[in-house]
């Protein structure tokens, strides 16, 4: 092992301790940071609307603040925008995380503090590493160069004192020196807001520099990595990139791009871990290699509660913390933040697979998901449903999204799904079947509206050109960064405006 990578590795090493801690004492660690996040906001006028000062325990906060969503908080963070400070927290913001999501069309601004930088998103990033280091001792990635495919940086036209841009972006923009030197490409590419100028460019800027370790969304880094081995004339990465050892990944369910990445790849022991990044927030790591699901992160800022999804809709819905939580149950995930976002319901939906410690794995969003006829399919399903499909058939998927086939005079109901393969199943109808057969082993809903056909009708699946998600990506201005095919929904919005897409070009 270099001098370099020694020095890291021990530095880092160091930080395992305190994991290990908050394992141990999970409750008592939310708890202190509970009380450092009401305590740090009792002045702001949010603190002083609710009464922060007086707040004695989670119980009295529960009574006092309601649950709140982008929505709700939107006139607040539109004051902070304008310039407006000690609002929702009481440091400077200066940095908003911008935030499409695959709800709607229109932009989130996240604010993101000094706090939530420091200790959330950076630290985050840092046991990225500690973990991957813990793991892997024999590691060489500090001897090369991180690639990172991210988003692009716009200045504020409201107020010049504050930045906005891709969550990705403003990381970068704000990474330490020693960061920014382990880094590539240059921020003059990294932040290009045109995104296939940006490939072109990171492909040329990237062949010929030793990258040891890659980070960003499957989704767009494929994109990237096609294209180098366009230039190169290389079958696959290690031909550009012989020292390649990790891949951190994440925004996206790795399970459709795992075939992609071993031809992209073809390394056996190249290591693939997860994590739980989004703009409100880092949540996860997946801590140990082999599993599927994360480490939730407790010591950064953020304090948790857990939501039913069965009681999503309530009146006055109840949650739960971490010593209340089950395992294998569909929790909406609720937080509070070090950068003033108050029971903030951030949109996903989680499941613990331990108790001890708490590991999650993200099952979907609140409202994606297909439930025309009560069949409550959630994209967790979804993704082991067609990850069954493929492995049988052999098919590799590329891109897709489902929604619902409303009643008619003439047909029944069902499922629409539009895929885009990489790889097209050996037998079409089989892999239709094995998608509808697996989805009736996993979800009991969906099985019993698919009883005789008499609520639910076999799925329709159609197969994509190749590009199709790429280019309806790029009409609505979403390429790159954290912005995902909306994989769900529970009307036909997305599906109606592809097939248009497709049949315009046809005509």
């Amino acid at each position: 092992m270099t001098l370099i990578n020694s020095v890291f590795t021990w530095f880092m090493k160091k930080r395992i301790h305190q994991i290990e801690l908050f394992q141990k004492y999970p409750n008592e660690v939310q708890e202190e940071w509970f009380e450092r996040l009401i305590s740090s906001a009792e002045n702001t006028e949010w603190g002083k609307q609710f009464h922060y000062r007086d707040i004695e325990n989670l119980r009295q906060f529960k009574e006092r603040v309601p649950i709140q969503t982008y929505e709700t908080l939107q006139p607040y963070i539109q004051r902070m925008l304008d310039g407006e400070q000690n609002v929702l927290w009481g440091s400077e913001i200066k940095w908003f995380a911008k935030s499409s999501g695959t709800t709607n069309d229109r932009s989130k601004f996240i604010p993101v503090s000094e706090e939530s930088l420091e200790e959330c998103h950076f630290k985050g990033g840092k046991d990225m590493l500690t973990l991957f280091v813990n793991n892997r001792p024999e590691g060489q990635i500090f001897d090369g160069k991180v690639l990172t495919l991210g988003g692009s940086h716009q200045i504020n036209s409201v107020n010049a004192e504050a930045s906005f841009g891709d969550l990705s972006a403003v990381i970068m923009k704000n990474m330490p020196l020693w960061a920014q030197f382990y880094r590539v490409p240059h921020l003059d590419i990294a932040l290009l807001e045109n995104f296939e100028e940006k490939i072109e460019k990171m492909a040329h800027a990237t062949i010929d520099v030793n990258v040891t370790c890659l980070s960003g969304v499957p989704t767009w880094n494929i994109l990237l990595f096609k294209r180098i081995l366009e230039i190169t004339g290389k079958s696959n990465l290690l031909e550009v990139w012989p020292n390649l050892e990790v891949y951190f990944h994440g925004a996206v369910n790795f399970t459709p791009y795992r075939e992609q990445f071993k031809k992209l790849i073809p390394l056996d022991n190249m290591y693939y871990l997860e994590t739980y990044n989004a703009s409100e927030g880092f949540f996860g790591i997946q801590d140990i290699e082999g599993r599927d699901d994360m480490l939730l992160m407790l010591d950064y800022g953020v304090f948790y509660e857990f939501l039913p999804l069965e009681h999503l809709h309530d009146e006055q819905p109840k949650t739960y913390t971490l010593d209340e939580v089950e395992l294998g149950k569909n929790y909406a995930l609720i937080i509070s933040t070090n950068a003033g976002l108050w029971r903030y319901l951030i949109g996903d939906t989680v499941k613990f697979t331990s108790l001890s410690p708490y590991r999650i794995k993200i099952t979907g969003r609140t409202k994606h998901f297909i439930n025309a006829f009560g069949e409550e399919v959630i994209i967790d399903n979804a993704e082991r449903a067609l990850a069954e499909a493929c492995k049988q058939t052999g098919a590799i998927i590329r891109d897709y999204t489902a929604a619902p086939v409303y009643f008619s005079n003439n047909s029944k109901g069902g499922h629409e799904w539009l895929i885009e393969f990489e790889k097209k199943p050996a037998e079409f109808e089989r892999f239709v079947d094995l998608l509808d057969s697996t989805l009736r082993k996993i979800n009991s809903d969906y099985d019993a509206k698919r009883f005789k056909d008499m609520a639910l009708q076999r799925p329709i699946v159609r197969s994509m050109p190749k590009g199709t998600f790429f280019n309806w990506m790029s009409s609505r201005g979403k390429l790159g960064g954290q912005n995902k095919v909306p994989r769900l929904a529970n009307n036909r919005e997305y599906v109606d405006a592809i097939l248009k897409v497709i049949a315009d070009v046809v005509a």
